[in-house]
């Protein structure tokens, strides 16, 4: 996981000022290569057919919040180059637009691809790297972290419970073994 902060401050969870503004999660690669420009940044009234009125993108929308970038590693290099002026200068365009909007937001990406070898290939930039790049957490998969699962199982059996108001008050010992 990676974390990049484009405003002045040094982010750290809630000594940030961004900690009580929205959180806003992109899954990059659910969402269409083409249409994933204009979801992040915002379309103009008129940009493309069916454009019948300007929307606010997602980096508007995390505005004094946390932008959670899901699966960076999948954004085409033509995005990357954007999403990079966004993080250095702190403002962007939206698509079919010629005004300069300012952003200030927590950014934190996640990948499950080793970003080094990435941008050996050619498939992601160094420098949009070294500007998320500001503090690195690698978490192993569960499969080396066996012990994490009763912890895990516990959490998401409390919470579906609670959502489906469920009367389920636990698991046998052979389904958490075989889990």
């Amino acid at each position: 996981r990676l974390v990049s902060d484009w405003s002045s401050d040094v982010c750290s969870s809630d000594l940030s000022r961004q900690h009580l503004g929205p959180f806003i999660k992109v899954n990059c690669p659910a969402i269409p290569a083409t249409l994933l420009e204009s979801e992040l940044f915002g379309y103009e009234q008129g940009a493309f057919t069916g454009a019948y009125h300007s929307k606010p993108g997602l980096i508007q929308f995390a505005q004094h919040g946390t932008l959670f970038l899901d699966e960076i590693a999948e954004l085409a290099l033509s995005l990357q180059a954007k999403l990079l002026r966004v993080l250095q200068d702190g403002t962007y365009v939206r698509v079919g637009g010629y005004e300069e909007k300012c952003a200030e937001a927590r950014v934190v990406c996640a990948t499950n691809r080793r970003l080094e070898r990435e941008i050996q290939s050619g498939t992601f930039r160094q420098d949009l790297f070294y500007r998320i790049n500001v503090v690195n957490i690698e978490i192993p998969p569960l499969r080396e972290r066996r012990c994490d699962i009763p912890d895990l199982v516990n959490y998401f059996m409390e919470r579906f419970v609670a959502h489906y108001h469920s009367e389920v008050r636990g698991i046998s010992s052979n389904l958490m073994r075989l889990l």
